[in-house]
């Protein structure tokens, strides 16, 4: 007797419209006064866009329905950024403090800048870690957790970039609970800001040069050679 097969039914993904009210949905959660940001984002501009009617066009039909229907989409427009920056900065606040949320930051590195979502070392102990960024600026090397703890595990991790790529800027940043510290939504910030030293070639070589070490000292491959990059020229 044959059988008959069964098909998994597939999960059907919401739709765009649905996506954007659960992301509303969570950043009210976390933030109610981002309703009335949302309320101004879009009021605002159609509000604009009615004035320029009534003053610039209006015995003029169509340049008068024109400036409403910009003021219009205009807002629409606002209200998705201001949403997405909403969110980000929520995103970014439920998993502060947490262990690996830099890694999960660095899963999204800017551009320019090759980084690992996994950390170069952790502490047994107390959990802190220490993150690599390879970019225009460099080196950064990024300690989650109380910079008491993670300044030691940074020098560590910079004496043993110095033996190998000497010329090479490398840069602290600490991400934890102390006052001076970079607060997680900052940290994309704080690695655009560093002053660039290395030419995009030069990028990639010195990613390449650690990227072999960390696999077992595999051959460099051909071309810039990473020791003799140009440092980081003084302000």
């Amino acid at each position: 007797m044959a059988r008959t097969a069964t098909t998994t039914p597939k999960t059907k993904e919401p739709g765009r419209f649905k996506q954007l009210y659960q992301v509303f949905q969570l950043t009210r959660r976390y933030n109610p006064a981002s309703v009335w940001y949302l309320v101004a984002a879009f009021v605002v501009p159609i509000g604009a866009g009615i004035l320029l009617a009534v003053f610039v066009a209006r015995d003029n039909p169509f340049p008068f329905v024109s400036y409403i229907v910009f003021g219009v989409v205009a807002g629409a427009l606002l209200v998705l950024i201001v949403l997405g920056r909403l969110a980000e900065t929520a995103a970014y606040s439920r998993i502060e403090g947490q262990q690996g949320a830099v890694g999960a930051v660095l899963k999204n590195a800017p551009r320019g800048w090759i980084a690992s979502e996994m950390p170069l070392t952790v502490s047994q102990k107390t959990h802190d870690a220490v993150y690599r960024a390879i970019g225009r600026g460099g080196i950064a090397l990024i300690g989650e957790g109380p910079r008491s703890r993670t300044q030691r595990m940074l020098e560590d991790e910079r004496r043993v970039v110095a033996r190998i790529l000497p010329n090479v800027p490398v840069s602290f940043l600490y991400v934890g609970p102390d006052e001076d510290s970079i607060p997680l939504s900052k940290l994309m910030r704080n690695l655009r800001g560093i002053k660039p030293a290395l030419r995009k070639t030069e990028v990639m070589a010195v990613s390449n040069r650690l990227s072999s070490l960390s696999k077992g000292n595999l051959p460099i491959p051909k071309g810039i050679d990473p020791t003799k990059v140009r440092s980081q020229r003084p302000r």
